[in-house]
């Protein structure tokens, strides 16, 4: 189907899988309501994952864990989430990435969904949006549609 958007992401203490989860049924609903309006597919990625080339355009959605350096002025090393940029950085996928979502929590100011913005910067793609920890209704309702925005605006050009 190509009215259809395609997930990649990584979850680590379960907060990604439940937004990705309520995203999945936020979008089931919208489809109900008007067939035009597009189904979300998705894989996780884990440190267990084959890598694979992507051959359908994607979003990525990846929360923030940073383990020494606060990411902005004296390094960072990413935790936990490094399969998911590897996934991406594999071959030819980072250019069939449409965006990159991010999560964290706003406590941590600078670093809030620093992974994301390094992704957009290092991959060269978009950070199109992001969402505080397990996200709640209307984070769904607005990136679910950015991203049908834009792929609908893929689908016409």
């Amino acid at each position: 189907m190509k009215n259809q958007i395609h997930l990649l992401y990584i979850s680590i203490a379960g907060n990604t899988q439940s937004f990705v989860d309520d995203l999945i049924d936020y979008a089931e609903k919208m489809h109900q309501i008007d067939s035009d309006n597009p189904l979300i597919s998705e894989k996780e990625i884990t440190d267990e994952t084959d890598f694979a080339d992507e051959t359908d355009p994607y979003f990525a959605f990846v929360p923030t864990y940073l383990d020494g350096g606060n990411g902005i002025d004296n390094g960072v090393k990413e935790l936990m989430t490094n399969a998911l940029g590897e996934y991406i950085a594999y071959h030819n996928n980072r250019r069939l990435c449409m965006g990159v979502v991010g999560s964290g929590n706003r406590n941590f100011n600078e670093q809030y969904c620093l992974t994301a913005r390094r992704y957009a910067q290092d991959y060269g793609f978009e950070m199109i949006d992001d969402y505080e920890l397990r996200g709640n209704s209307k984070d769904c309702e607005r990136i679910y549609n950015n991203m049908s925005e834009r792929v609908r605006n893929q689908i016409k050009s």
